[in-house]
């Protein structure tokens, strides 16, 4: 991820005020102030809080600030106002009227202003887009209920999707739903200055962190629900294999296809589960689970991790080794492709930015994270003076989507990277999706019907909520026909995406150094699990080993057990940090008319979101990791089981989680519960002193909502303004009001398999578009003959030539063998 020699950052000249607390603005404007964008965090005289954090509770001395901060905070100014005194908020309002972009999140002294709210933000300056951050959104019935991340997580339904049933469901360790919120605002921030570049109209963007983390920790599980008629998941179920002890370490699998499975089998020597069939299949394995599972122990016990890595290599078994925020930093991968980086004013390693650059654009190498008020005599000179230049002349319809215009060749599959081609969609671009005749999109499999039945491949969910608003191209890429065409089509397209491994592009001679042969200004993105170069190169990936070799799953899980795969969060958040790739390159050549190669691996973005571990260790030695439903940040925090059962199963595994935050909320989780002995213990009057009697609290707690529903012990607590919620099962989130109150909730009519419900993005645009989900998900082929004719100019008759040589086709199967 290095520095071209050249000082043009695609955001030079893009003036952000960070009005933000916390990691969500942190992330956001930290994506904005890498690609080069001039960002002023403005702090009160206490300054952010974040400064004087440490998950692992080290000391930070007065003139010092906290790692995570100073990671966040690279490349950014500082500037502090006080609320109280006359004449600051007019400094503040003067550097909004001189930005382009403002970000906003509750919980300052600044932003309790309401001469500095969103809505009069853009008052003052209409030319600005202000991008506020918000645990639910600016509106609904949630706007103001209290909530923490593990609250948000429960009531996304990741922690359901998980775990062992004889323990309590399990929060993904780590702030999730933070990283996700600043990822999902930066992506609206640019798609809106993408919009704002031609009108010179601003706007809010408003953004829920709730909606970010149900984009994030579960796959579609509404849609499969509304299309299935009955969950995806009706409880929990643990993966088999998943991570398992080895002689020095954690290695995990992510057994998927029948095929991986027999090659699993032949590499824990296991020869008579090749000839049990039923095992191919996921349940049978869990109502098997103490036997396998011995056996798997068994045989990886006698292995260190290397000998399982390299065996699980050569029978291409999806395996990772799980990463510590110790062993991270080391891997041959990680090392060989410099992706961790010293900050520059504290010393201890850090992430770098999750792409690469290839050609003559450059993101901005770290620069010192700033001191408290550091630059602030250099900006109130500046305060109220007009940009420079000016802000343009409206010469388009502020209604018109940011992205029209914008024509996209998406050759991906799977799930992170058809989510890139899906957020330009969703804003206006002209997607096509290619892909194969013979072997189409391999999410199209995961269907809801038999395969007897005609059509089965349009019936799979979690094909269509990645896919919706794009066109289908199915070309057989195996044949040289079928590539001419590709190359045909590239000519005509601003941006090419693709995320198959390294090798498969370049075996079809569709390298970038072809593909700008045909057009020298289009932007390519290459987003492998992994890189372009480096020992792991052609190593394949999942969201959950990428997951592991990140760390994130060393982080989730109980102290006493094997850490647990979060599951698929990093499919998403790799797509997210692929598009804002895109976008930086996007600017690029609007600057300069310059096309480029973008390298995105997901497991860049796994390292930006799992940073923390690593930069507590290499700071301050020390070694987080994961506690259950424990928190640095919240005590008590726990997962506690109610009276009612489960719907649809009956089970006794209904669960609430109650998350104390401040000593606030403490004294009115006492009020509640009727224990004026906890309120009026000295020794619970902080923080630390309640970690400290954490099993003594979790007790009194899990007998008090033992006796009571989980409706009941969520409405006494939230009405007391204490966070709690429900430990939501994947699908149950579609019932929310809420989210139908925002819009979140959409429904698209599809030709083959009817009106079902699709989620939105977590940033909504003022200037719209209204509806995200414009277009159903295409069908296989569905845009062949108007891509061919309209696009390509190719007449009927060599279309229907095509057809009937199978090199276009609207059925899986007939073509020659393509990705």
């Amino acid at each position: 991820m290095s520095t071209a020699p050249t000082d043009r950052y695609p955001l030079d000249g893009y003036f952000v005020v960070d009005l933000s607390t916390g990691i969500a603005g942190a992330y956001c404007t930290k994506v904005l102030a890498d690609g080069g964008a001039e960002v002023v965090k403005i702090e009160t005289p206490e300054g952010d809080p974040l400064r004087r954090w440490s998950a692992s509770g080290a000391a930070i001395g007065d003139r010092e600030d906290g790692a995570l901060f100073s990671y966040l905070a690279c490349s950014k100014r500082s500037v502090v106002a006080d609320p109280a005194k006359p004449g600051d908020l007019d400094v503040v309002r003067g550097l909004v009227a001189a930005a382009d972009a403002v970000v906003w999140s509750p919980g300052s002294r600044l932003t309790a202003s309401p001469a500095l709210s969103p809505s009069a933000l853009a008052d003052l300056a209409p030319h600005v887009t202000v991008c506020a951050i918000t645990p639910f959104g600016l509106d609904g019935p949630w706007a103001d209920r209290p909530v923490t991340e593990a609250t948000l997580q429960a009531m996304a339904g990741g922690p359901m999707t998980r775990g062992d049933r004889e323990r309590p469901p399990v929060v993904q360790g780590g702030r999730l739903g933070d990283w996700a919120a600043g990822t999902s605002a930066a992506v609206g921030l640019l798609a809106s200055r993408w919009r704002s570049l031609r009108t010179g109209v601003g706007e809010v963007v408003d953004v829920s962190a709730y909606e970010a983390l149900l984009s994030t920790v579960t796959m579609y599980p509404v849609t499969f629900n509304s299309m299935a008629g009955r969950p995806m998941r009706v409880n929990r179920m643990m993966n088999l294999p998943a991570i398992h002890a080895t002689k020095d370490g954690f290695v995990g699998f992510m057994v998927v296809t029948g095929q991986q499975w027999l090659d699993f089998c032949a590499l824990v020597n296991q020869p008579d589960w090749l000839d049990d069939a039923s095992l191919g299949l996921m349940n049978v394995r869990n109502s098997r689970r103490a036997e396998l599972v011995g056996a798997i122990d068994g045989w990886l016990a006698r292995h260190t991790t290397d000998e399982v890595l390299e065996l699980a290599d050569a029978l291409r078994v999806p395996v990772a080794e799980v990463a510590t925020p110790t062993t991270t930093p080391r891997f041959e991968q990680f090392t060989t492709r410099d992706w961790y980086v010293r900050n520059p004013r504290d010393g201890f390693l850090q992430p770098d930015v999750p792409y690469t650059f290839h050609g003559n654009a450059s993101r901005r190498a770290a620069q010192a994270p700033p001191r408290l008020g550091e630059h602030t005599s250099a900006y109130l000179a500046r305060a109220g003076v007009p940009r420079s230049p000016a802000p343009a002349t409206p010469t388009g319809d502020p209604g018109e989507a940011p992205f029209a215009g914008l024509r996209v060749a998406d050759f991906t599959a799977n799930w992170s990277g058809p989510v890139i081609g899906h957020i330009l969609a969703m804003f206006g671009a002209d997607v096509i999706h290619v892909e194969s005749p013979a072997r189409p999109d391999a999410m199209r499999f995961n269907t809801l019907v038999s395969m007897k039945e005609d059509q089965w491949w349009e019936w799979s969910p979690l094909f269509q909520g990645p896919n919706t608003g794009k066109r289908s191209l199915a070309l057989d890429m195996a044949s040289e026909r079928g590539r001419d065409l590709a190359r045909r089509l590239v000519a005509e397209c601003d941006v090419i995406v693709e995320n198959f491994s390294a090798r498969v592009f370049e075996s079809w001679g569709l390298d970038y150094d072809e593909i700008r042969k045909i057009r020298p200004d289009i932007i390519m993105v290459r987003a492998p699990a992994f890189g372009l170069t480096g020992p792991w190169r052609d190593r394949a990936g999942y969201a959950q080993t990428v997951e592991m070799a990140a760390g994130m799953a060393w982080m989730t899980g109980w102290p006493d057990a094997p850490p647990e795969i979060p599951n698929g969060p990093m499919d998403p958040v790799a797509g997210n940090h692929g598009a804002l790739a895109l976008l930086l390159a996007l600017e690029h050549r609007r600057r300069t008319g310059e096309g480029m190669l973008v390298e995105a691996p997901m497991i860049g973005g796994a390292l930006n979101i799992a940073a923390e571990p690593v930069i507590e260790h290499s700071a301050y030695g020390a070694l987080l990791t994961r506690s259950g439903n424990r928190s640095p940040w919240a005590a008590p925090q726990g997962a506690y089981r109610t009276a009612d059962p489960l719907p649809i199963t009956g089970e006794s595994d209904r669960w609430v989680v109650i998350s104390v935050e401040t000593d606030d909320q403490w004294a009115a989780l006492c009020t509640v519960l009727g224990a004026p002995d906890w309120r009026s213990d000295p020794a619970l009057a902080t923080r630390d002193g309640r970690r400290a009697a954490h099993d003594r609290i979790d007790a009194g707690l899990a007998a008090w909502c033992a006796r009571r529903s989980s409706d009941e012990v969520v409405d006494a607590f939230v009405a007391a303004g204490v966070p709690a919620a429900k430990m939501l099962q994947q699908h149950e989130p579609g019932d929310i009001e809420h989210l139908r109150d925002r819009g979140f909730w959409e429904t698209v009519d599809h030709p083959v398999t009817g009106a079902h419900v699709f989620s939105g993005y977590p940033a909504r645009l003022a200037n719209g578009p209204r509806v995200l989900n414009r277009r159903h998900a295409p069908l296989l082929g569905e845009h062949n003959r108007e891509i061919l004719t309209d696009l390509l100019g190719l007449a009927a008759d060599e279309v229907d030539a095509l057809d009937r040589d199978g090199v276009i086709g609207t059925r899986p199967g007939g073509a020659g063998s393509a990705w």
